[in-house]
């Protein structure tokens, strides 16, 4: 009983955290152009801006892992309530491209140190319960990232200001890390008492291929995500209440789709992360000759579809591939270098807009999902990490590679 109780508990922390980091994002998603116009910005600088997320983010990551590590994941139930921070002082500071790119830097900051802290935890209560919690986490996510949207598009066609939505999702942050706190109790939330293992040095390059994976798969997904509502209102001339339905309709298929997949075997990983590929680029593809906006979103949908189990799916082979001392650090390695296509995406975006415009752009974005297909068997092969689940009497052990 009392293991079963530590288990719903890491599972509704994690929950927790991917809903608040859904909640920034859904709203960051819908804000982008009311943000780039408040800044004064045009296409190239919002993509140059968004890229100093990443100045932020990278550092960030690979410190919260080894703070997780030695620390334990109640640094989580800070670091949610910090991206809620961040969020509203860059949506008040973007008056220029300074201060929007030095916004952006602690957004990055914040936003990639509770990811990897948010699957740090997913990654430990799915190992401990033998549940795909990473994935739902993932959905859970999505599903948040829906209503945030729609909220924030909601409130901008009222008028609020752009800070507003923001000012909402720290609140929200706070109540969240509160919640966080309370449901990792020290005994689950702080560092491994006993490792055998300790000082068996960790494998990197099994971790650099998988999360080379990652990255591909974060640019497509971020590229609709911070791009989406612009396609819509700049190429097919919406409002900003409509084009909040780009964001908001890629994130509820993604959450539908986590959801359903997070019920297939792992043995099906591979397929997955193929297929999803492949059903990607098509949507990108679509979207790029889309004349109308449900035709725009249809794009989406399939875009959506592809891209939703990528990411988890990965994350859940590496976490049933590492011993537990090291999750944050193996965690942070994983996370950063996928981060780096999740940051990059929207600029790839901007600057195959400034040359070849948003259509050409979309196009650009399908050619990322062909060739993900393309690496992911022989990089998931050179990794040798098994893509099934081991056996409960090797969880707590690293897997020997000959």
């Amino acid at each position: 009983m009392q293991l079963a109780t530590s288990h719903r508990r890491l599972t509704t922390a994690a929950y927790l955290a991917s809903g608040i980091f859904g909640a920034f994002w859904g709203t960051w998603g819908s804000a982008v152009p009311r943000v780039r116009d408040q800044a004064g910005l045009d296409d190239a600088q919002l993509g140059i801006a968004l890229l100093f997320i990443s100045a932020g983010a990278l550092p960030a990551m690979l410190l919260t892992g080894r703070a997780l590590d030695r620390w334990g994941l109640r640094c989580a139930a800070l670091l949610v309530v910090a991206l809620g921070v961040a969020g509203l002082v860059a949506a008040v500071a973007a008056s220029g491209l300074v201060s929007l790119c030095a916004g952006l830097v602690g957004v990055g900051m914040a936003s990639g140190a509770a990811d990897v802290a948010m699957n740090s935890i997913g990654g430990r209560a799915e190992q401990r319960s033998g549940r795909p919690v990473i994935t739902r986490a993932g959905a859970v996510f999505s599903s948040v990232v829906v209503v945030s949207s729609l909220g924030t598009g909601a409130a901008y066609t009222l008028g609020a200001p752009t800070w507003v939505p923001f000012a909402v999702v720290l609140l929200a942050s706070v109540a969240a890390g509160a919640a966080i706190n309370r449901a990792l109790p020290a005994g689950d939330s702080g560092p491994i008492p006993f490792e055998p293992t300790r000082g068996v040095r960790m494998p990197l390059v099994p971790l650099l291929l998988v999360g080379t994976l990652g990255a591909l798969a974060f640019a497509g997904e971020n590229a609709h995500q911070s791009w989406g509502a612009v396609f819509l209102e700049d190429v097919l001339t919406t409002g900003p209440g409509l084009s909040a339905l780009a964001p908001a309709v890629f994130a509820a298929v993604v959450a539908v789709t986590r959801f359903a997949v997070s019920a297939l075997s792992p043995a099906h990983a591979r397929a997955v992360l193929v297929l999803g590929s492949l059903v990607a680029a098509a949507g990108a593809t679509v979207v790029a000759r889309a004349s109308s906006v449900p035709v725009a979103l249809a794009g989406l949908v399939l875009a959506a579809a592809g891209t939703a189990a990528l990411f988890p799916t990965l994350l859940s082979i590496v976490s049933r591939n590492v011993v537990e001392s090291s999750r944050g650090r193996a965690t942070s390695i994983v996370t950063v270098i996928s981060y780096l296509g999740f940051l990059l995406g929207p600029v790839y975006v901007g600057l195959w807009a400034s040359a070849a415009g948003l259509r050409g752009a979309m196009l650009a974005v399908a050619a990322l999902g062909v060739v993900l297909a393309v690496l992911t068997l022989p990089l998931l092969a050179l990794s040798r990490y098994a893509v099934t689940p081991q056996p409960a009497v090797r969880q707590h052990h690293p897997i020997r590679r000959t």
